[in-house]
């Protein structure tokens, strides 16, 4: 019997040092048309949920913010113009192709206060008590050891700052639920494989999205990390959820 160690993708059981690899491989096969699957996937709802998670970091000007799993720049932008010139932003993501869509864009749209950074969650490089504000959006599902990463935020975080979490959550109406689970499994893949030739991946972010921690969980999980005045906000149904929490 072997002894390596192994971890979830999706629904299959992957060895550990596997995982960011086959994570990578699928923002790489979807990146160029990332932003527009966002759009159709959520019938445009996801730009409402990031600037709620925005009116909940209660960003200031001049401030230092770090938003992982920054991708394509969505939030990476919102954040960017709450902060202002005279702070910054630094956009982390493991994918490179990701990050580089975003850099550009970002220049393009004229934001010249974002610092992008190839790094996993799991192992930030940057001094503690450094960020007055970390976000994750759309990412810590996709992370191999979430209590490493959540530790690892919660090391750069100054205290009294905060931590926001925007993901994919559980849905609270068994209604909801059954639809939600016809779209995810029979739907979504399809709309994938028709915009990027990839259903495969739309699978995988399905299946990742079953696997990640309930609302509850994910608090509990903020709190064992560190984290204090831990609250979650379920959005549309509990489809989505953000998770806030505090570095005391």
């Amino acid at each position: 019997m072997s002894n390596k160690k192994t971890t979830h993708f999706g629904f299959q059981e992957v060895l550990i040092d596997e995982k960011v690899d086959k994570v990578r491989g699928v923002f790489d096969s979807v990146a160029n048309q990332y932003d527009l699957m966002n759009d159709l996937m959520s019938f445009g709802i996801h730009r409402l949920w990031k600037r709620f998670t925005l009116e909940l970091a209660g960003i200031r000007s001049g401030q230092t913010v770090l938003d992982i799993a920054a991708g394509t720049g969505d939030l990476t932008k919102l954040l960017a113009k709450a902060v202002g010139k005279t702070g910054s932003v630094f956009s982390v993501d493991i994918n490179a192709k990701m990050l580089g869509i975003g850099r550009d864009r970002l220049i393009d749209a004229g934001y010249h206060n974002v610092v992008p950074v190839q790094a996993d969650a799991q192992s930030l490089p940057f001094p503690n008590n450094y960020f007055d504000c970390v976000s994750i959006g759309f990412g810590l599902r996709n992370v191999t050891n979430k209590e490493v990463a959540l530790n690892a935020i919660f090391d750069t975080l100054k205290p009294g700052s905060r931590v926001l979490i925007l993901e994919f959550s559980k849905p609270t109406n068994p209604v909801l639920t059954k639809f939600y689970d016809f779209y995810s499994f029979n739907i979504l893949p399809k709309l994938g494989g028709l915009i990027t030739n990839d259903s495969k991946s739309y699978q995988y972010l399905s299946e990742s999205i079953r696997m990640h921690p309930d609302q509850q969980t994910l608090k509990q999980m903020l709190q064992n990390a560190g984290f204090v005045r831990c609250e979650f906000f379920n959005l549309t149904g509990g489809v989505v959820a953000i998770h806030r929490g505090f570095k005391p």
